[in-house]
């Protein structure tokens, strides 16, 4: 099922339960400096809908009940939606849209709706439950064709595949906003999707607003947001949270969780009106526009954008980055979203390529201890595709290329 022939990995750290469910919310310490419940009064993220590309997404956990669409999952790629394997998308759907119920995991935007979509990660065992589901590709190109508007992706490779960034591309041109973890070594390597043009790449910070020393950084790192110490479902029947985990994983959620935020505050603004919110009200120390290595343009603070009704998102059909998303000799092109005056982040269509050569941002001078604005309080999972490996084969129209992954030149 698709092109790539990979292996899927989870980069998880978890540690032993030792709290009732009833305490969990009390361990969720970003809520409060993000001013939670003030930004609820103004948005819950109704309206809006999330797409959680993943291990798949559990809907009947206390918190998940009535938040996700499970019927809007397109036929082709609906298989395993509702089964999660892992727990790491159903934890990801929590972060995003629980509501809390019965003490579980209180959502960032509660008033959101999550779309599930399981896609081949090296978590799932080999045979023909992994065949059924869907690659990453095809999941992306799905999501692209349904009104949901955020795409969240907690996974990763080091591996640039021409097939799934050429759906980035599409699902860029039809308005969605995409948003992803930059990977867990704690090295100079972001992954894919990651840095791919028109995604959003996100690194972890902790509760002093440090940057995690887990975090991947590089040229793709666009925004930090907590992401340690973090409860999270650790056995599989849903029942128990484990304690303190960390990774992108739990950023890029809580990011996607924002965007839907200020969207919902604002539902006739396009992808590009939201990603300039989320960078021009980023907490940080640095002129905005000298993205840094570690942190990228700072810390998201949606509370900032939704406190403020007269904040000007600046123009609908200029993408905010698109000096690093636009390729070399390129056009930029905008897309009308079918049935809707919402442009696409310029993006240029859904042909395939042999690899990735424009950046998305600049390479800043972050320091190893890069800390974000203290203002800005805002897993180890990360799911991975295909690591592990310095090359890996993938087969496009019946003839095997070896892709190893590549700087993308500004």
């Amino acid at each position: 099922m698709g092109a790539v022939v990979s292996a899927l990995v989870t980069a998880s750290v978890a540690f032993a339960p030792s709290a009732a469910a009833a305490d969990v919310q009390s361990e969720q310490w970003y809520l409060e400096p993000m001013q939670a419940e003030q930004m609820w009064k103004v948005s819950t993220g109704k309206g809006i809908k999330v797409a959680v590309l993943d291990s798949g997404v559990n809907p009947r956990t206390d918190s998940l009940k009535g938040q996700v669409l499970v019927d809007e999952v397109p036929e082709e790629v609906a298989y395993g939606a509702t089964d999660d394997y892992d727990g790491h998308g159903t934890n990801m759907a929590e972060l995003i849209a629980g509501t809390g119920a019965n003490g579980g995991i209180q959502g960032l935007a509660p008033g959101a709706k999550i779309v599930p979509y399981r896609i081949q990660l090296k978590e799932q065992s080999e045979g023909t439950e992994k065949r059924k589901t869907a690659t990453a590709a095809e999941a992306i190109r799905a999501v692209a064709d349904t009104d949901a508007q955020i795409v969240s992706m907690s996974f990763g490779s080091n591996i640039a595949y021409p097939e799934i960034e050429a759906a980035v591309k599409y699902a860029a041109s039809k308005g969605k906003l995409l948003i992803s973890s930059v990977g867990n070594d704690g090295d100079e390597f972001v992954g894919y999707p990651a840095a791919y043009p028109y995604v959003l790449g996100v690194s972890s910070i902790d509760e002093s607003s440090k940057v995690s020393d887990f975090a991947a950084y590089g040229q793709y790192v666009d925004l930090v947001a907590p992401g340690e110490n973090i409860p999270a479902y650790c056995r599989p029947d849903f029942t128990t949270y484990c304690h303190d985990l960390q990774g992108t994983s739990q950023a890029t959620a809580i990011t996607a969780a924002s965007a839907a935020l200020i969207w919902s505050a604002h539902p006739d603004w396009t992808a590009n009106q939201v990603t300039r919110a989320l960078i021009d009200t980023a907490g940080r120390k640095w002129a905005k526009d000298k993205p840094t290595q570690k942190a990228g343009y700072g810390t998201i603070r949606p509370r900032a954008v939704l406190a403020d009704p007269n904040y000007d998102a600046g123009d609908p059909y200029s993408d905010p980055l698109g000096k690093w998303n636009k390729k070399e000799g390129e056009e930029l092109v905008t897309e009308i979203k079918p049935g809707s005056t919402s442009p696409s982040p310029s993006a240029t269509g859904a042909s395939q390529g042999e690899g990735s050569t424009s950046a998305n941002k600049a390479a800043g001078a972050g320091s190893k201890a890069e800390t974000v604005s203290a203002e800005s309080s805002d897993d180890g999972n990360t799911l991975w595709i295909a690591v592990g490996a310095a090359a890996a084969v993938i087969v496009i129209g019946g003839a095997a290329f070896a892709v190893l992954r590549a700087r993308r030149a500004r």
